[in-house]
């Protein structure tokens, strides 16, 4: 089965097109950053406009790049939510559309499941079951994942997500947009022994997190401890190492409650390289495995849309004739495909 993949659910838009068999195809992804990097932060009016310009000319350059023409698609997968509901919609409407033009089914997809599966992208996919962290700037979850569809959550975030974290704290170091990848790279200058900030939600049981407060600590030490270059770098390196200590506390706790001798990360901050080298030590200590995708699968693409539409698609086939688009939608109301 081949699906033509469409992720518009924020600053990114994504094309790809999948095949069941032979695997990816295509691969297309337009950014936004410059259009919201005087803004500090995603418009999402014009981030929706933005798609409007860009997601029909980067759908004919992948089905040119695949060398097929819409009548050899067999789907059409558009990310339905979570997201910017203009985003969503821009993306919803277009995908609709062409599978109704080409005579084929179009079925919407949920993002934080695109990121899930991302990793069944990769030469050495996961097996069922695992953990999942998922870390992202709107979603932090750790998903006990035992199908696809068959999701429970563990623990989720009860204020900031990690990469807003990240990204907001990095604006108040004075960082351009967006500030969670450059915070990383000044962290890497950091002096690990001058600050320790708290590890949020560690010294009580449960697996929620949250990073509001984590945030407020290094906004206090920004203020006092003045702002020169060097400081920068160690307050940077200090809340990174506190965010990814958190992430693996948590996950760690994840494991044991469920058993289970594999973990999967996804979403854009699971690129963090700190983050990947602490799961893998973490995993390596308990004899089990850590899956991730590869950077540029990690953002918001239509890679992981395509691969989830074709999963499902393939199951279930798609009965759907108005256009879908959930600014929240859960994970666990999935239903589980055989």
């Amino acid at each position: 089965m081949r699906v033509l993949g469409i992720e518009t659910s924020c600053d990114e838009t994504g094309i790809a097109i999948y095949d069941t068999e032979q695997g990816l195809l295509a691969h297309r992804l337009y950014s936004q950053v410059k259009l919201h990097a005087d803004y500090g932060g995603v418009v999402p009016e014009l981030a929706s406009r933005d798609h409007v310009r860009k997601t029909l000319p980067l759908i004919k350059e992948a089905l040119a790049e695949a060398g097929l023409s819409g009548q050899d698609l067999d789907g059409v997968a558009y990310t339905a939510g979570p997201g910017l509901v203009g985003a969503l919609l821009v993306g919803a409407t277009i995908g609709k559309s062409l599978a109704y033009g080409w005579n084929i089914p179009a079925l919407g997809v949920h993002h934080m499941e695109g990121h899930l599966l991302a990793p069944m992208l990769e030469e050495r996919p996961p097996q069922f079951p695992f953990v999942a962290l998922l870390v992202s700037g709107g979603h932090t979850q750790l998903v006990a994942v035992e199908a696809i569809g068959k999701y429970r959550i563990l623990g989720e975030s009860i204020d900031d997500a990690a990469g807003e974290a990240f990204d907001k704290t990095a604006k108040l170091l004075g960082l351009d947009y967006p500030g969670g990848p450059r915070l990383a790279m000044l962290a890497e200058k950091g002096n690990p022994d001058r600050f320790t900030f708290p590890r949020p939600m560690t010294d009580r049981p449960g697996l929620d997190f949250s990073f509001s407060g984590l945030k407020t600590a290094a906004a206090n030490v920004i203020r006092s401890e003045g702002n020169d270059e060097q400081t920068q770098a160690d307050i940077a390196r200090a809340f990174e190492e506190a965010v990814v200590d958190t992430l693996v506390i948590k996950c760690r706790r994840a494991l044991k409650e469920t058993g289970f001798k594999r973990i999967v990360i996804a979403g854009g901050v699971s690129a963090n390289k700190r983050l990947r080298g602490a799961l893998e030590k973490l995993m390596a200590s308990q004899k089990g495995e850590v899956f991730y995708a590869r950077p540029e699968f990690c953002t918001d693409n239509g890679a992981m849309i395509a691969l989830a539409g074709a999963l499902r698609l393939a199951k279930e086939g798609s009965t759907e004739l108005s256009v879908k688009a959930q600014p929240r939608w859960s994970l666990e109301s999935l239903a589980p495909i055989a």
